[in-house]
């Protein structure tokens, strides 16, 4: 009889498998389940968030904008390298890569804190700065595309000088990051148009972006 009930247990148990980790297991499964988040949010050649994560962070602060937990204003800036085909003809997609490593770390240098960089293209970043108004907009801006301008890049001792041209929107007002990214890319393309190595942008409420002012800087 003993013998009947421990096979109906075995029996009951069979088909469902409850593992049994150690204390040490679970935090060394936990370290890599956060890893694997890390890498699936990061670009891995700049470190920077990758478009998808970028996008999700953004909107995600939007939605709370819409809800009035957070301030309902601050900036999308596309930077975008001028030339950056030529870089890669000339000297290679090894140093192409160097070059965008580079970018993406003078772009990280000039943002505070709460500010983001992702990486949305192949040689084009973008950069979210939450709560900021048109004058610190203007001025990140304009670091950037200055710090970048002069950058010393010379790979194999070879000078390769590297610019970017900025394309934004400040907000004021709820707005979606679809609404901010159509604004910021005319102004990017503005930008380019106009010689490069620039930037332009405009401060707007973002409800239909009614008269915003614009701002280019050469």
């Amino acid at each position: 009889m003993a013998g009947e009930t421990h096979r109906s247990a075995a029996a009951a148990g069979a088909g469902r498998f409850v593992p049994v980790f150690p204390d040490v297991e679970m935090r060394q499964l936990a370290i890599a389940q956060k890893e694997l988040t890390i890498v699936a949010a990061t670009d891995s050649l700049t470190a920077v968030f990758n478009r998808g994560a970028f996008s999700m962070l953004v909107e995600a602060y939007l939605e709370q904008a819409r809800s009035h937990s957070v301030a309902s204003s601050g900036a999308l800036l596309i930077v975008d390298a001028d030339h950056f085909k030529s870089v890669n003809d000339r000297l290679g997609h090894d140093c192409g890569d160097q070059a965008l490593k580079l970018i993406a770390k003078t772009i990280q240098d000039q943002l505070r804190g709460a500010d983001i960089v992702g990486r949305i293209g192949g040689e084009e970043f973008a950069v979210f700065l939450p709560g900021a108004d048109p004058s610190h907009t203007w001025l990140v801006a304009e670091a950037i595309r200055r710090r970048i301008r002069e950058a010393d890049f010379s790979p194999g001792g070879q000078p390769c000088p590297l610019s970017v041209s900025i394309g934004g929107v400040a907000f004021s007002g709820p707005t979606t990051y679809a609404e901010m990214f159509v604004v910021a890319d005319k102004h990017l393309y503005r930008a380019k148009s106009n010689g490069r190595d620039q930037v332009s942008f405009e401060a707007a409420t973002l409800s239909g972006f009614p008269n915003g002012d614009l701002m280019t800087v050469h």
